[in-house]
């Protein structure tokens, strides 16, 4: 009977080796590029882009000839006695062509600027979304570095009790050695438990971003960036996020377009210009053979005389709307110029961070092998490898933390000066 339970126990376990999913391999460059497809802010800002174009298609028809086909029958008794009933068709093609209105034209410029405007907050979305994907994508490679680091613990934590125990069967250690060696590694081990879970919602959380499938497994490819110095230069850091930044240049755009709102709403103080024409027939029935074909055409000239102050109250609307943007676009400017000295300074600051990790976690590791000889020696207890053990472990996870602090300030430098992306030309090889 057991000779066919263990046949039966390793098919079974094939079987689902088989069944579990491929995981998914996924690099940086896959991950930004999946956001633009995915995200809801983006698919939401296509839609903007889009209403936006409509809107200007539809300021521009009011430029375009306007072309109805008409068709009447009409019949009436003018009254009673008058000799009978009256009867009249009439069909007429009816067109109408504004020459000449500057505040119509005006109109629709200003409308192809906001075209302009909604692909430039598109972008914005767009770099918020690749810049929170970035930051996820680092945060998870960090949570599994992590994990390394607390195996690294578990390790040298049941090394410590191995090591106690020998000490304690040699006599030159006592049983609270061995105590506070096994509480040390339950210690490690429930943190290695806990950081399964921040695993596993890292990976949901990245997996729900790029809209990935939430039951197959994740692979991410390590990536680390060069560590780059950042510019002492502000001005050419300042010029280069003017020039790249899409939530300054919307806003400029937005200021030309309120410009063109106002000469709209000046221009409707100044004479418009159309033709006008006609072409038909007429008879006393439709389709009665007696048709008479009938035409018209005509200039009309059209010039406000009295609007009651509506064209002012307009002009001094746009004018206190342009005025706004005015004030917001300089203190954009200042914004974005503080940003940068910000992003600067804290990718410097973190540069210099993973040197100072790098040499705690050197010295920390020098400390545990001087506590690990002198419980060796039999010359101190292991309250002192314990410390030691405890300060390197603070020191590797704070050597990962500098690391990926490190990165999340290149990615914001690179978003502040308006083009997350640039972070990939900084991996290593």
């Amino acid at each position: 009977m057991r000779s066919l339970r263990l046949p039966c126990i390793f098919l079974a376990a094939f079987s689902l080796v088989l069944a579990a999913p491929e995981p998914q391999r996924l690099t940086l460059e896959q991950a930004l590029q999946a956001a633009e497809q995915t995200s809801l802010e983006v698919l939401i800002g296509r839609e903007a882009v889009a209403q936006a174009v409509e809107a200007a298609v539809r300021e521009r028809s009011g430029l375009l000839p306007q072309v109805t086909l008409d068709a009447t029958q009409r019949r009436n008794r003018t009254a009673p006695g008058s000799g009978g009933i009256n009867s009249r068709f009439d069909a007429q093609l009816t067109g109408r062509l504004d020459l000449l209105d500057p505040a119509r034209i005006a109109t629709y410029k200003a409308a192809t600027y906001a075209v302009a405007v909604a692909r430039l907050g598109q972008e914005q979305l767009r770099e918020v979304v690749t810049a929170t994907v970035a930051e996820t994508y680092f945060a998870q490679l960090r949570n599994l570095r992590r994990i390394e680091v607390l195996d690294a613990n578990i390790a040298r934590a049941r090394s410590l009790v191995d090591l106690a125990h020998n000490q304690l069967n040699a006599g030159v250690a006592t049983q609270i050695d061995v105590t506070r060696a096994e509480a040390q590694l339950a210690i490690d081990d429930q943190a290695r438990l806990q950081q399964d879970t921040v695993v596993q919602e890292g990976e949901l959380r990245l997996k729900q971003l790029l809209g990935l499938d939430l039951a197959r497994p994740l692979e991410l490819a390590d990536t680390r960036l060069q560590r780059i110095p950042p510019a002492a230069d502000h001005a050419a850091y300042e010029e280069k996020a003017f020039a790249a930044r899409s939530d300054l240049l919307a806003a400029r755009k937005l200021l030309d377009q309120n410009e063109l709102e106002v000469r709209a709403a000046r221009y409707g103080r100044l004479p418009a210009l159309s033709a006008l024409g006609s072409y038909g027939y007429t008879s006393r029935n439709a389709f009665d053979g007696d048709e008479d074909r009938v035409w018209s055409g005509s200039l009309e000239v059209s010039m406000p005389v009295f609007d009651s102050a509506r064209t002012t109250s307009l002009t001094n609307l746009a004018l206190s709307r342009r005025r706004a943007q005015e004030l917001r676009v300089q203190d954009l400017q200042t914004r974005i110029a503080a940003e940068v000295r910000l992003a600067r300074q804290n990718a410097a600051s973190r540069l210099a961070q993973i040197a100072v990790a790098e040499k705690g976690y050197a010295l920390a590791g020098e400390e545990l092998q001087l506590a690990e000889r002198r419980f060796q020696q039999g010359v101190a207890d292991n309250r002192e490898l314990v410390e030691a053990q405890n300060r390197l472990a603070a020191a590797s996870d704070n050597r990962v933390e500098a690391a990926y602090n490190y990165q999340l300030s290149r990615i914001e430098l690179h978003r502040v000066l308006g083009r997350v992306v640039g972070v990939l030309a900084e991996r290593e090889e």
